[in-house]
């Protein structure tokens, strides 16, 4: 038997690629309602998370339309010119799902570990993240840094490759432009709070604090990208219609 390509595709954009098959086919045509996401998970056998990332790949693409309070239409306008979304990363409601486990974890070894040193490095980024808030600055750079902190801190190299991991490779391209709609002033004070709650569980040395605030923390995270997405999409197209749609101005 020859040796077969193993399958590395990630679960959403196999859903995302059979909707956009039957779409081109004109099994499923403009301005159809799609199913309820429940509905299409039990279909298809899949999480609604699943789905969600799957929809929101193909929003992007300009497959669908989200129609606040109304459900998830296919696009009665021919799709933007813009590369279909790789299949770099993975699904966002995944790996914060991830994210929560892992990280829940390596905050509360961290607490049984930090130094008097590492936490005020923890200080710093917040300091530092707070700052790009303030100039509607993205915070990718202090984020990434006070959550990698913090898996150092474990003493654990494997734990720190993980989460550097996670950041450096599984945050892929539907994260980010779904990021660059929810990067708000109220979001990211926010993160500045979690943070803070975060680093001073790791400074009492309280475990259960620690993998508890860091849990709500991530959380919080992926209730907000699964609210944002119904809520601000339909204000991004009506910006890219009147021609003022820029990466600067996604940014609130």
């Amino acid at each position: 038997m020859p040796i077969q390509q193993i399958d590395s595709d990630r679960l959403y954009r196999k859903i995302a690629r059979q909707l956009s098959a039957l779409i081109d086919a004109g099994e499923l045509t403009p301005g159809q309602r799609l199913p309820a996401e429940r509905e299409l998970a039990d279909q298809l056998g899949v999480s609604r998370p699943s789905v969600r990332e799957a929809l929101i790949a193909l929003e992007i693409e300009g497959k669908v339309e989200v129609r606040v309070g109304t459900g998830v239409f296919v696009s009665t306008h021919k799709p933007s010119a813009a590369p279909p979304i790789s299949d770099e990363g993975e699904g966002p409601f995944e790996l914060i799902r991830a994210r929560e486990v892992i990280e829940g974890e390596t905050a509360a070894l961290a607490a049984a570990e930090a130094t008097a040193d590492e936490v005020a490095q923890l200080r710093a980024t917040i300091d530092e993240l707070q700052r790009h808030a303030r100039r509607g600055e993205p915070i990718d750079t202090p984020d990434r840094a006070f959550h990698t902190a913090i898996a150092r801190a474990t003493r654990n190299s494997v734990l720190a490759s993980v989460v550097q991991m996670l950041w450096d490779q599984g945050r892929g391209t539907v994260w980010k432009m779904m990021e660059k709609h929810f990067e708000t002033p109220a979001l990211r004070a926010a993160t500045v709070r979690d943070h803070t709650a975060v680093c001073d569980a790791i400074e009492a040395h309280d475990a259960e604090a620690a993998r508890t605030a860091m849990q709500r923390h991530l959380t919080r995270v992926g209730r907000e990208f699964a609210r944002g997405w119904g809520r601000e999409k339909p204000r991004a197209r009506a910006r890219s219609r009147s021609g003022r749609s820029s990466p600067g101005s996604r940014r609130a």
